[in-house]
């Protein structure tokens, strides 16, 4: 998945809409609508809130798998 598409993810899985997430961690519908279909990236704060938020790590919201060997 891409970056929008995990954060779409996230998203659906809290059985949320863009305005509630929007309202959650103060920014707009549109912003969120954006980040969703990457038209633009979040900027860190806003990766770091929605982390937070989610209960996830940053790479786990944007989708990076590490590697363990």
């Amino acid at each position: 998945m891409n970056f929008g598409e995990e954060l779409k993810f996230y998203r659906q899985k809290a059985n949320l809409t863009q305005q509630d997430l929007a309202k959650f961690i103060n920014t707009s519908q549109q912003n969120i609508s954006r980040w969703e279909k990457n038209e633009v990236e979040p900027s860190i704060s806003f990766c770091v809130a929605l982390a937070d938020f989610y209960g996830v790590s940053l790479d786990e919201l944007i989708g990076r798998n590490i590697k363990n060997d």
